[in-house]
């Protein structure tokens, strides 16, 4: 009975020694913890799923994403959607059976005919994948089997303006918050001295369309989320630098006045955006330091500047952009938005393109080998694209020494490498025109939620109210395609 009594009073059979000391190794354990993950607890967490917003949901594949993206919507015919028949059947009407009567826009919707169409340049397979790639991108060949081109991309947006906002953004419509802006949110800042979505933009010498803050927007969430647009020149970000006379103490006495003030405001009107302004403020203290030292190339061997070209020297650059992604891609930045302006080719499309391809075409394949070479290609995902894709048939009069091609949402190409993703992989297909999708299609819902699994995010669960809405980057779409993970 004693012994039975005893047990019931200590079933675990711990005194008070081994109590204090277990207690002291989980102690020692929380603050290794904090001092290795600082703001591990620090962060809020989303009111909806109640999961820390600065850890993943589950185990990621990619720390980081560098978007290339290429503004104006670069044909499929004429980079990676190989259609011999284009050529066999040059001059035809497209026929009905394939063109279904689909939505064309008011720059073709009243030609009388719908002439095929083929490339003037020639397309050659590359890689033990053997990908069809264009002899506009030699560079890109060399790195097929890093590589996963989709070609059954589709999308509902037929005009620039909202189908760039679509991809950015998952809606046609301003004011969501983009990509970056949500992995900001749902993941947080990986160094403090730099922000987590970085923007960087360069334009190429083909036909432009604009480009807009709205695209790197925070929309509703917290405006520390949004895209710092970063300039070339000797001022990367404006009003960052202080004026002459002012010294950093000076600046950081100021900083700590400005910030007791906003903190009462905070308190008497509990308006969350002041506790923003004021880690904007120090996040642009810190900036000063850290922003020159991340822009300066020079400090790069040769064998880099070779890599990527000359024109890597010229701020402003795609090919300097290129360069940029990576150095920020090492400095801890999550989320790297590249612009490239220039290909909307509604005419004279052969002699624009290979220009906008010489632009882009050795830089893109650089920074893939730059982060292979350096072990990073593995948990840094790279996307290779535009907003929509382009007709199998002449724009206009019928000229095959001068053709353009009007825009076509129902299928395009795009490519991705690392992070998780498959290389080496040939997804999706298109019809023997190249007009339709007709195997494995990929809506941009279902890109979103692929790229944000990948990054640990489960696209269902990262989640904002608000207006007394639940909003999320897929909306109420999008399924991970597992086909296209490692």
């Amino acid at each position: 009975m004693e012994e039975e009594k005893k047990k019931s009073e200590n079933p675990l059979k711990v005194n008070r020694r081994h109590f204090f000391s277990q207690l002291s190794v989980g102690i020692g354990s929380l603050a290794l913890g904090s001092l290795l993950i600082p703001d591990l607890f620090k962060r809020g967490t989303n009111e909806t799923t109640g999961l820390p917003l600065s850890l993943p949901h589950f185990a990621p594949k990619a720390k980081r994403i560098i978007y290339l993206f290429q503004a104006g919507a670069p044909s499929q015919f004429e980079t990676f959607d190989y259609k011999p028949i284009l050529r066999k059947r040059m001059g035809e009407d497209l026929p009905e059976s394939i063109r279904k009567g689909q939505r064309l826009t008011n720059m073709t919707a009243n030609q009388d005919k719908f002439p095929l169409m083929p490339p003037k340049i020639g397309f050659k397979q590359h890689g033990e994948s053997q990908t069809w790639i264009s002899d506009f991108f030699p560079h890109i060949a060399k790195i097929a089997d890093d590589i996963t081109v989709i070609r059954s991309m589709h999308t509902e947006a037929i005009n620039h303006d909202p189908a760039i906002t679509f991809f950015q953004t998952g809606s046609q419509i301003s004011g969501r918050p983009s990509m970056g802006s949500w992995m900001s949110y749902g993941l947080g800042n990986e160094n403090k001295n730099l922000p987590s979505f970085v923007v960087l933009t360069s334009r190429g010498k083909g036909n432009s369309q604009g480009l807009y803050s709205k695209l790197w927007s925070s929309g509703f969430l917290d405006s520390k989320h949004q895209g710092v647009l970063l300039r070339s020149g000797k001022d990367p970000v404006l009003y960052l630098n202080d004026p002459d006379g002012i010294s950093r103490s000076d600046k950081r006495h100021l900083l700590d006045h400005v910030s007791s003030l906003n903190k009462l405001h905070h308190v008497e009107t509990g308006d969350d955006e002041i506790e923003s302004r004021i880690a904007q403020y120090e996040m642009a203290y810190r900036m000063q330091m850290s922003v020159p030292d991340v822009m300066d190339i020079s400090k790069e061997p040769q064998s880099i500047i070779d890599l990527y070209g000359e024109d890597c020297q010229v701020p402003g650059t795609y090919a300097a952009n290129a360069l940029q992604a990576r150095r920020l891609a090492e400095n801890g930045v999550r989320f790297i938005q590249l612009y490239h302006q220039g290909w909307d080719q509604h005419g004279n499309l052969h002699n624009e393109m290979a220009g906008q391809a010489k632009d882009v075409d050795q830089a893109s394949a650089a920074l893939v080998m730059d982060l292979k070479q350096r072990g990073m290609l593995e948990d840094t995902l790279v996307i290779w694209g535009g907003e929509f894709g382009r007709g199998n048939f002449a724009q206009g009069k019928f000229d095959p020494e001068n053709y353009g091609r009007d825009h076509h949402p129902r299928a395009f190409s795009i490519w991705m490498a690392g992070g998780g993703i498959k290389p080496g992989l040939n997804y999706g297909k298109t019809d023997e025109f190249g007009y339709n999708v007709v195997e494995n299609p990929v809506h941009i819902n279902d890109f979103h939620a692929t790229l944000m699994h990948q990054m640990g995010i489960d696209h269902e669960q990262l989640i904002y109210k608000y207006q007394g809405r639940r909003f999320r980057l897929t909306d109420v779409a999008g399924n991970v395609v597992k086909d296209l993970l490692a």
